[in-house]
């Protein structure tokens, strides 16, 4: 028996409203020009916003920043009495903005900078091949965000966040512990949001357990919800904010290491993001062909690779050999991941993770 543990934060979270603007930014450039670089860094204190970095491509200087900025506070839920609201907003912008320079479009295949990067698959198609706890942490979190909509009495708040304890034993998976802290008025019914919280919750994890053997749709014998006491001063008045700094959440939960660079606020020639999703597209295709229950991939990058050096494939068994026909299976080069992987709603993947879809294109396994 283990018990495993993950966490996920809402679009509304200060982290998360820097990565959803990073990505919102490198969205723009790539419409502009499909070969654009962008490498951007955000953060967030009350009403500010600090947006620095570089962004290369055509008419790049009239990238309206403050108003990508502002849109992404409004679609996270900010305004209407949820501070701070997009037009009081004061955006400081250091990027460099501008075209790439004369031939610099010819060296985007090759990687800038060094990188390590890891990819992790079971072989559970019905959490998409995610580590449970982190998929279910995912799934809970985005039923609990949808009563701001569903339930307006309760007056909650664009930012919150859950955690999940997971108890695995001989393939069987119970929820054993959960806490939740959801953005509410301090002058609203705490009960009625308890109440709503295990109504959700109890709906969701029936309705999971139907379609994934071995779940249980048992709860714990307590559900924590707002367990500091009330919670009403929340996102970036709250807590400062950085882009990059869910990067546990951002890939597979604690269960899994990370490689060693942030995704959002890069475009998909940059080796730490192309390379963690092409890690990713191995470790799936392992267990996909039924070779391992799962496996953990280690991808490596020099500056200059033109694709990523296979270190490892590491599964419960064995680790498989780097020279074998499996990675010739799949297309690591920077130019395949720059071409094909920005088609993505980068938005909503900076909000709900690259593995949030089934449909994201580096969650294919044909060769492009």
């Amino acid at each position: 028996m283990t018990n495993h543990v993950a966490e996920f934060v809402f679009p509304g979270h200060p982290d998360k409203l820097c990565d959803a603007i990073a990505d919102a930014l490198v969205a723009e450039a790539i419409s502009r020009e499909a070969r654009a670089l962008v490498g951007v860094e955000v953060a967030v204190h009350r009403n500010r916003v600090f947006v620095t970095g570089r962004i290369a491509c055509k008419d790049a200087e009239s990238i309206d920043v403050p108003g990508i900025v502002r849109n992404i506070y409004l679609t996270a839920g900010y305004g209407g009495g949820w501070y701070p609201s997009p037009e009081e907003l004061d955006v400081e912008s250091a990027l460099c903005l501008a075209s790439l320079e004369d031939g610099e479009d010819a060296f985007r295949d090759l990687s800038d900078d060094q990188a390590i990067c890891i990819g992790y698959a079971n072989n559970l198609p019905q959490t998409n091949h995610l580590p449970v706890e982190h998929w279910l942490a995912g799934r809970l979190a985005r039923r609990l965000h949808s009563l701001r909509d569903k339930r307006p009495d309760l007056s909650l708040g664009p930012d919150g966040k859950v955690i999940v304890v997971v108890r695995e034993e001989d393939d069987t998976w119970k929820l054993n512990g959960f806490s939740c802290s959801l953005q509410q008025r301090q002058s609203s019914d705490d009960v009625a949001l308890h109440r709503a919280v295990r109504l959700e919750v109890e709906d969701e994890m029936r309705h999971l357990a139907a379609v994934f053997p071995g779940l249980s749709p048992s709860l714990p014998d307590q559900l924590t919800v707002n367990g500091a006491g009330a919670f009403e001063v929340g996102g970036p008045e709250g807590d400062n904010g950085l882009s990059g700094k869910k990067l546990v959440m951002d890939a597979y939960g604690p269960r899994v290491a990370i490689g060693g660079g942030a995704w959002s606020g890069k475009d998909f020639f940059k080796a730490d993001r192309a390379g963690g999703l092409h890690a990713r597209r191995l470790a799936k295709l392992v267990v996909k062909l039924g070779v391992a229950s799962e496996a953990t991939v280690k991808l490596l990058w020099f500056p200059g690779d033109r694709e990523a050096r296979l270190l490892e494939i590491i599964t419960p068994t064995c680790g498989l050999k780097p020279g074998g026909n499996i990675a010739s299976l799949v297309d690591l080069s920077l130019a395949s991941s720059g071409a094909h992987f920005a088609a993505a709603n980068l938005i909503e993947l900076a909000r709900w993770g690259h593995f949030a879809s089934a449909d994201y294109p580096w969650e294919e396994l044909r060769r492009f």
